[in-house]
């Protein structure tokens, strides 16, 4: 599991220090105890070049879907929400406004949608996982807006990307970037960069850092999977970011997730997380996603389980990825937060387009 480099470590542990057997086998599905871990990583050189194994199937919390799962989809084939379900559509909240004004020491994040966010933190404008395209494969166009014009955007000083899904990873939108645009991505992605003529690409293990103009960027382990194409899968890792400012204030994105153990790791190791960005959406059916996207519920745990300050929902309202109801993510996690007995004004359930300022 652990990589191979030109700085190499051991072959028990891995860059960031987390001993081998603390990550769970694809036949582990019970959460491992609690680790004891050790100081954060120093930062990694940026555009490092990296030797990866060939695959990461041995990080996956829970299997891949075997032919039983595949044939049961196959036949249920409850993908989409009923008309019913899509009713909502014109209800979703979507209120575009202007960027915020800030400064070095303020922190704002603007939801253009989806997982897509604009994040303002250490003096920098960081994106993650861009997709301002109106469709992408496999998938019926997007049903709001996008929620910020592209051209408003201030210069985009990184781009950090959870996975090689097509609705985080979008091939066109980021043909619209700089190609000596910082780009973040996870272990074994680079190259799908490079060949596209990108210049200054870091790729990181999980618990791995770099840091960019004061900005320390550290990515950690998500409940998840990567694939591409049909021989691709599990090519490269996939995983969240945590951005933590020169003064401390730090932001938690989570990419794309099931619920599970690495929520109360991240959160000890990364202590004083001020906001979560946070998925809600596509959970639906339940036997067939639950290992790898939270249900709203799901979402506010792991919000508690993080430590964060405050929670903003995201992964819903923008492309139909499953078959709850469209407005039935928003109303269920508003619910959660409540009885959780969470402060009403840290659920930050913001509409498309809009942002909020850390105080």
């Amino acid at each position: 599991m652990t990589q191979q480099s030109e700085s190499t470590t051991s072959a028990t542990t891995s860059p960031g220090g987390v001993r081998d057997d603390d990550v769970l086998s694809a036949s582990t599905l019970a959460p491992a105890p609690p680790a004891a871990f050790p100081p954060l990583a120093e930062p990694r050189p940026l555009g490092e070049r990296r030797v990866w194994p060939r695959a990461f199937h041995d990080r996956l919390t829970a299997p891949l879907p075997g032919l039983k799962a595949l044939a049961r989809f196959a036949r249920e084939g409850a993908v989409r929400p009923g008309r019913d379900g899509l009713a909502g559509i014109p209800l979703v909240p979507y209120e575009p406004g202007p960027l915020p004004r800030v400064d070095a020491r303020t922190v704002a994040v603007t939801w253009a949608g989806h997982a897509s966010w604009v994040v303002r933190i250490g003096g920098l404008t960081v994106l993650t996982d861009p997709v301002w395209s109106r469709r992408i494969i496999g998938t019926p166009a997007r049903i709001t807006p996008v929620g910020v014009d592209w051209q408003a955007l201030p210069r985009v000083d990184a781009v950090v990307i959870s996975h090689n899904h097509y609705d985080h990873l979008d091939a066109p939108t980021l043909r619209r970037l700089p190609r000596d645009t910082p780009v973040f991505v996870p272990a074994g992605l680079a190259r799908w960069f490079q060949r596209r003529r990108f210049t200054r690409v870091t790729e990181l293990d999980w618990w791995e850092a770099a840091e960019l103009d004061g900005l320390r960027l550290d990515f950690v382990p998500a409940h998840h999977w990567s694939k591409r194409t049909l021989t691709d899968t599990c090519r490269s890792l996939w995983g969240g970011w945590v951005l933590t400012a020169p003064d401390g204030q730090r932001v938690y994105f989570a990419g794309d997730t099931g619920y599970g153990h690495w929520f109360s790791r991240i959160g000890s190791r990364y202590p004083g997380i001020d906001l979560a960005l946070l998925p809600i959406g596509a959970y639906d059916p339940r036997w067939w996603l639950s290992d790898v996207h939270c249900d709203p519920e799901e979402a506010v745990q792991a919000a508690v389980d993080l430590g964060a300050r405050r929670m903003a929902p995201m992964h819903w309202g923008t492309f139909v990825l499953s078959a709850e109801p469209v407005l039935e993510p928003l109303a269920r996690v508003r619910t959660a937060w409540e009885k959780a007995g969470l402060p009403r004004e840290d659920l930050w359930d913001l509409p498309v387009g809009a942002s909020r300022v850390l105080d």
